[in-house]
């Protein structure tokens, strides 16, 4: 399969990786110039505990990129979904689409500027990260969906699913990638939580005494789910049937346990969302998640103050006016406590 990928960060570069290695014809576009540099040079090289190889790519600047691909695949952060794909769309033919290998609910600005019929959806869970110039450590599987966003089972579905069979033999398509979607919204919450701290996911999430809090947080979430008449699917331990507004206490706690035995078996311990804040220093995806999130929630009627609160914080640590520590957590943990 002849695809471009739009991103080559931790999600992008470890996917392509594998497909170049299986044989497919991938090209690369990045904005980051070094890393560019490094992958033409010397290759492509992932490690981590899952696989140790390199492959040989072609990657980009986006302004010296020539051609056109009827399979683009964007694999960048939420909040630079818009532009990237104004930059890419001179590289997508008439008739091409692109798919949203990312975190969030990209599909649905991505649709609005090309249409649903040239969009598909895809939801991803491992863990990897961007350790330097092309070199991109894969630290722990996960579930990989894809799905088009109406639930039809199409010719293209079948192809794209081949293709990433070539990364995880696991990989499944659905006819509710929606479902994956605002499950993994629920989830990431949690994640954003997590990242408020120091502390490993698995550590963070064990924390008996922020048991209330991660699991009102995850019911926040599947609220505004439940009310946009969207059905979750659960993965990798999180059981989004256990955060829906009439579920038990035990059935959240159960869940939580679940997601904390699955992330102790990942070499890749912190999220994405505590890299972008502790080691690179730069913009989460806060706002396109958690804001978009607050936003469809005040269209319904339903609050979030825990949603809420947590991007006050994160906005504080990325402007430098607050240091990670349990002390957020804290914060978060009197929020809760005020609004039971």
């Amino acid at each position: 399969m002849r695809a471009l990928i739009w991103g080559a960060g931790a999600i992008g570069g470890t996917i392509g990786a594998y497909f170049i290695r299986a044989g497919h014809d991938i090209c690369f576009v990045d904005l980051d110039k070094a890393h560019v540099d490094s992958i033409n040079r010397q290759g492509l090289r992932i490690e981590g505990p899952i696989d140790n190889f390199t492959v040989q790519a072609k990657a980009y600047l986006p302004q010296d990129l020539k051609g056109q691909w009827d399979a683009v695949l964007l694999c960048t952060k939420g909040h630079h979904t818009e532009s990237a794909m104004q930059m890419l769309l001179p590289f997508l033919t008439q008739t091409g689409y692109v798919v949203s290998v990312q975190n969030g609910l990209n599909e649905s600005l991505i649709a609005q500027m090309i249409g649903e019929a040239r969009t598909v959806g895809s939801f991803v869970n491992f863990g990897a990260d961007y350790l330097e110039p092309g070199v991109i450590h894969y630290g722990g599987r996960g579930a990989v969906v894809l799905g088009e966003l109406d639930g039809m089972m199409t010719e293209r579905l079948t192809a794209l699913h081949q293709l990433f069979l070539s990364f995880d033999d696991k990989a499944i398509t659905t006819s509710n990638i929606w479902g994956y979607l605002w499950g993994k919204m629920g989830y990431g919450a949690l994640l954003y939580a997590t990242a408020l701290t120091d502390a490993s996911i698995a550590d963070a999430l064990d924390a008996e005494a922020y048991e209330d809090v991660f699991v009102s947080l995850g019911k926040e979430v599947l609220a505004v789910c439940s009310a946009k008449g969207i059905s979750p699917e659960g993965f990798n331990g999180f059981n989004p049937q256990a955060f829906m507004p009439e579920a038990s206490f035990e059935l959240a706690q159960r869940s939580i346990k679940d997601m904390v035995s699955f992330n102790r078996k990942s070499a890749k311990t912190h999220s994405g969302i505590y890299r972008d804040l502790a080691v690179r220093k730069r913009k989460t995806e806060a706002d396109a998640h958690l804001g978009m999130m607050l936003t469809q929630a005040k269209e319904l009627g339903l609050e979030m103050p825990l949603t809420e609160m947590i991007l006050e914080l994160i906005h504080e640590i990325e402007e430098g006016k607050r240091s990670l520590s349990w002390a957020n957590l804290e914060r978060l943990k009197e929020r809760y406590e005020t609004h039971a």
